[in-house]
């Protein structure tokens, strides 16, 4: 992965702009708070918003202890997640709403409150996401405090911009057609992949040191 402070910082807001998606995620929240009414529309952005930063740093911050509990290494967590960051970014390239974010039960509207549910989680705090940021924590070890400290940011700072582009969804949607959102989807899709590919590399690199000249 990244070692200088510039692409290390590009890659963290990068990754998780993508893998968050605020634009798609706008578009399920439009879809899923059409019946409410405007004041109930802006409480459910706030708390989706506010849900996933908890989750995202959660995990971040405890992502690895979680992996030595259950006795993973972060190679093979780095492979595992970059094949499925590559899945992502292919459902994305093809136009297919990828089923690691919404499932069919997940998109039920009951009683449930939509902004845990399916918004803040999977739809903004996915497997992706988490994946990325216990990744990322990894990779600031080898850079100092400061790149903590840039992961982090870069989660506030995508679910800051995810809150402000639900909250302000219908000026959104009036200007973003279908077409536009597919051509942007697919955009992302394609960079996606490319560091799902990083993810992989990386994590044979440190499973398999020979295939570097390691011993």
């Amino acid at each position: 992965m990244a070692v200088d402070p510039v692409s290390f910082i590009l890659l963290s807001l990068s990754s998780l702009l993508v893998l968050i998606n605020p634009l798609g995620a706008t578009m399920i929240y439009v879809s899923m708070t059409s019946g409410f009414d405007p004041a109930e529309k802006r409480r459910v952005a706030r708390e989706a918003s506010w849900y996933a930063l908890i989750v995202l740093v959660a995990f971040a911050l405890l992502g690895g202890v979680i992996l030595v509990l259950f006795g993973i290494s972060l190679a093979a967590f780095r492979i595992g997640g970059g094949i499925l960051l590559f899945s992502i970014g292919m459902e994305m390239v093809y136009a297919r709403m990828s089923r690691s974010k919404v499932t069919a039960t997940e998109k039920y509207e009951g009683d449930d409150d939509v902004s845990i549910m399916p918004i803040a989680i999977p739809m903004i705090a996915g497997p992706g996401a988490i994946t990325t940021v216990i990744v990322l924590m990894d990779d600031a070890a080898d850079l100092g405090v400061w790149a903590y400290g840039v992961v982090l940011l870069s989660i506030v700072v995508s679910s800051g911009i995810t809150h402000l582009m639900m909250a302000n969804s219908e000026a959104i949607v009036r200007r973003v057609g279908q077409r536009e959102f597919r051509v942007v989807n697919r955009l992302m899709g394609i960079l996606l992949i490319a560091i799902a590919v990083e993810f992989v590399i990386d994590g044979l690199k440190v499973a398999f040191p020979f295939l570097t000249g390691g011993v």
